[in-house]
């Protein structure tokens, strides 16, 4: 349920100089929409694991069969799942950033991790999709003989891409760094150093 008052999801008043969000999640709703954001966020490192792994064991496996199957499972199993993940955890951040009082552009650390998964399903569509037809040719042509490796080459990017900006935006969520984004024309709240 959503809760439109200036009520915290506690039940208590919300605090003088905090900001109240326009709309609420229930403490039920909020927590289930953290769950899908934590879910979809840990499923998608997930699949970029099994990217690296797959990578890996396409490059380096002496068994040409693995090294074809691998090089085919990327191309047919990791596009739209991996995309799937990363927009869930989209939405379920952008409901969470908008119904709570972290706010979308407030915070330093939200604004960080909302553009790095732009950015990386941006990637996921703009680069690596596009891509995997290719890989999956490759994959084929492993076991016919006559391979082009300038099609698999720089296969080692996205998951050391992925997994490194993830990891930053689980970093980010924990540690939650960096404090208000200011405005033009608006002033901190905190004293400046040397007042009393």
């Amino acid at each position: 349920m959503v809760l439109t008052s200036d009520v915290s999801a506690a039940g208590e008043p919300a605090r003088p100089g905090t900001t109240t969000p326009r709309w609420r999640l229930s403490r039920g709703w909020r927590r289930a929409t953290l769950v899908v954001h934590v879910l979809s966020a840990g499923a998608w490192i997930g699949i970029d694991v099994v990217v690296a792994v797959l990578v890996v064991a396409g490059r380096f496996a002496d068994d040409l069969e693995v090294r074809s199957l691998a090089y085919r499972a990327l191309a047919e199993f990791v596009v739209w799942p991996m995309l799937a993940a990363g927009l869930v955890c989209l939405l379920s951040g952008v409901v969470l950033g908008l119904a709570t009082r972290w706010g979308l552009l407030r915070y330093w650390w939200v604004a960080v991790k909302l553009g790095l998964n732009l950015l990386l399903c941006t990637l996921i569509l703009l680069l690596l999709a596009p891509g995997m037809e290719d890989v999956g040719r490759y994959g084929e042509e492993l076991l016919a003989g006559d391979p082009d490796p300038s099609r698999v080459a720089e296969l080692f990017y996205p998951p050391a891409v992925s997994l490194s900006a993830l990891s930053l935006a689980t970093v980010l969520a924990v540690y939650k760094p960096w404090g208000r984004v200011r405005r033009r024309g608006t002033r901190d709240a905190r004293p400046s150093p040397g007042a009393s």
